[in-house]
């Protein structure tokens, strides 16, 4: 039987740095938010949670017409993994591993989170996390075990647990992932709304 995967989408940041919700931010009339929801819906997933925090409800709007449940995570204030384990503990018992996405990764696409989905269901004992600036981290897809009792304190998300089960964990190149929105400066004039 296939083992099937959950996705949380990660979107309860308050974006203090770019000084306005980067989840909101549009590349060709779409937001961040939707962009990166739509994209995880394409690998067909048993279930995606999005998890809100700042903003929760002006975010919810953003996804409403898309198959998804939403999440307030109580504590998003502490920090992404607070946001993670929020998520991973919403989504339906079957997931048998969880697809984590971030929407703040512009050139993220549909086509890169269902590798990640086929390379996972090969081996789904590992993970498969995206390398890019010699770095591996998110969009990963992890076993839904490796998640229970992680320590995802503060704001340390998956790439921690990523490195310590670096044997087990297998790569999909990316560069463009390297790419993400922070600070206004990551908006280059005449790119985004």
């Amino acid at each position: 039987m296939t083992p099937r995967h959950g996705v949380v989408v990660l979107a309860a940041g308050a974006s203090r740095r770019l000084g306005r919700p980067k989840q909101l931010v549009e590349i060709d009339g779409e937001t961040l938010l939707h962009r990166a929801t739509r994209a995880a819906l394409a690998t067909q997933p048993a279930d995606l949670v999005v998890v809100l925090g700042h903003e929760a409800t002006l975010l919810a709007a953003e996804v409403s017409d898309l198959d998804v449940r939403c999440i307030a995570a109580m504590s998003w204030q502490r920090g992404m993994g607070h946001s993670l384990r929020s998520g991973t503990d919403a989504l339906y018992p079957d997931c048998a591993g969880v697809l984590i996405v971030l929407c703040d990764q512009p050139a993220l696409d549909a086509l890169h989170l269902q590798q990640l989905v086929a390379r996972w269901r090969e081996a789904p004992r590992g993970a498969v996390a995206s390398g890019y600036a010699q770095t591996v981290g998110v969009p990963a897809l992890l076993p839904r075990d490796w998640l229970h009792g992680a320590d995802f304190a503060g704001d340390r998300g998956a790439r921690g647990l990523l490195q310590a089960r670096a044997a087990e964990t297998r790569v999909v190149i990316n560069e463009a992932l390297a790419r993400d929105i922070d600070v206004p400066g990551d908006l280059p004039a005449g790119d985004y709304v």
